[in-house]
């Protein structure tokens, strides 16, 4: 079966899953999972398998693009990363602009994570507890050593954690549980306890994680009593985390006495933690006018967290267009902060709504000297180039970024849009053609290949790489259906 059949079969799961617990495992085409005599797949295979999930998951969920909050949780998944019991450092983080409180790890090292974590999180300890209990369930490789117990049921679990994902993602609230509901009736109790254990396990090894990076493991009692009070505001519906991450006064407790000792001391807290909160509450927020509201509120109560107020209040003024307020905030938090990047960032921002072009790049220019291939930086560049109508300038830079972050298929789509006003076509056609492998839509990117192939077939060296490339996408295909 080739990948675009993949691909479209658990696609139409996706649509359909909600709607009918009928389906067989034979009328979901998945990948094999490993043979059945080893009754667990590799780790190659694991790699192999996370990443056509993510490709099918970024075809129906555009994951959100903030490269400052990326390269934050980025940040904080490598750090606990190394603390952890993880053995493939290959991770791949996608966020979701979604107001629920949710994260996810498939196999293969691919970690999922709602910005409405921010809003149930009191510090990054909090938050960093679930992404250590995800990286837990990563290395202890919990999807896999269930093979064995789940043979004829992983093709309908790996399909239902897809669905779910997705619905939690897209829809939230009653579908999402709708769908973990269908998934879980199609499974076995015995396999129910053994997702317990599994529970357990993750809770034990991720609260070990966080000791060893030199965070508070008390943290990881407080995020799971913070979750279940949260189904308090949420009337029968619990935060999308609980319906996979189930939590029960017994399993608060357990984690508490665990880090009896060690929670006693007192741990430092990070700032930036708290502005990049306050950029997930005014992405999240329906009106400017609510955020407005909310960080006024913080700043006449006299919060501890000023600065991230007096932030949070910045972004929701430049997000409203009113730049003048924006900007009185951002001196005045630059005037005792004058090397904070994620300020400048948006103090630069600010002069790029207002159409300041050579003032961005004049203040971007200096940043990358002192921050040199700094990620968001050069995004923001890349933007004030675009608008101040450079585009090969965007495009030079746009293209550096693609061989930092060649996974990024938010990079390739915006260098596919500066190509084509550049009047760079076959450019163009072979950006696209990396988006479109990104999420997976394998036959248009061979589409877009052969159009560029045509474009360049006077120029060696170009046509020579796109002979290369088309090779490439074929393997990716020939490796799916060997999986």
């Amino acid at each position: 079966m080739s990948l675009p059949k993949l691909i479209r079969s658990l696609m139409l799961c996706c649509l359909l899953w909600p709607l009918s617990n009928a389906l067989s495992a034979n009328e979901i085409e998945l990948p094999v999972l490993g043979d059945a005599s080893s009754g667990m797949i590799s780790k190659n295979q694991e790699y192999e398998l996370g990443r056509i999930w993510l490709k099918i998951f970024r075809s129906r969920v555009r994951a959100y693009d903030d490269p400052l909050m990326q390269i934050y949780l980025e940040q904080l998944l490598y750090n606990l990363a190394t603390y952890s019991e993880l053995e493939d450092p290959r991770l791949e983080l996608v966020i979701v602009k979604n107001p629920t409180m949710n994260a996810f790890a498939v196999p293969g090292g691919v970690v999922g994570f709602h910005t409405g974590v921010f809003a149930f999180a009191e510090n990054e300890d909090q938050m960093a507890s679930v992404l250590a209990h995800e990286l837990a369930h990563l290395s202890q490789r919990h999807f896999s050593r269930g093979t064995e117990a789940q043979k004829k049921n992983s093709m309908i679990t790996m399909a239902g954690l897809l669905a779910t994902v997705v619905l939690a993602a897209t829809a939230g609230g009653d579908a999402a549980s709708a769908a973990m509901i269908t998934s879980q009736a199609l499974s076995m109790d015995s396999q129910l306890r053994y997702s317990r254990a599994n529970e357990q396990e993750a809770d034990r090894v991720g609260l070990s994680t966080m000791e060893r990076a030199n965070r508070d493991p008390g943290a990881v009692a407080d995020m799971f009593a913070t979750l279940l009070k949260g189904t308090r505001y949420t009337g029968s519906r619990p935060p999308e985390f609980l319906l996979t991450h189930p939590i029960t006064e017994k399993r608060i407790g357990d984690a508490r006495n665990r880090s009896m000792g060690s929670s006693m001391r007192q741990y430092a807290q990070n700032p930036e933690f708290y502005l990049m909160r306050a950029r997930a509450l005014v992405a999240m927020d329906q009106t400017t006018t609510v955020s407005i509201n909310r960080f006024k509120g913080e700043i006449e109560a006299n919060s501890l967290k000023s600065d991230a107020a007096h932030y949070g209040l910045a972004l929701a003024y430049l997000k409203a267009n009113q730049l003048q307020e924006a900007r009185q905030h951002m001196m005045q938090l630059l005037s005792r902060q004058p090397a904070n990047l994620i300020f400048l960032y948006t103090d630069i921002e600010i002069d790029i709504a207002a159409k300041k072009y050579s003032t961005a790049l004049n203040r971007l220019n200096r940043g990358l000297v002192v921050n040199q291939n700094n990620y968001p930086l050069m995004v923001l560049k890349s933007e004030a180039l675009w608008q101040a109508r450079n585009y090969d300038g965007a495009d030079t830079v746009l293209t550096a970024l693609s061989r930092m972050r060649p996974q990024d298929p938010m990079i390739w789509y915006r260098l596919a849009e500066v190509r084509g006003l550049a009047g760079n076509i076959s450019g163009l056609h072979q950006a696209r053609a990396e988006y479109f492998i990104l999420i997976g839509v394998f036959d248009k990117a061979r589409n877009q290949l052969g159009l560029a192939a045509k474009m360049v077939k006077e120029d060696f060296k170009q046509s020579a790489i796109i002979r290369q490339r088309l090779r490439d996408l074929s393997a990716m295909e020939d490796r799916a259906e060997r999986l």
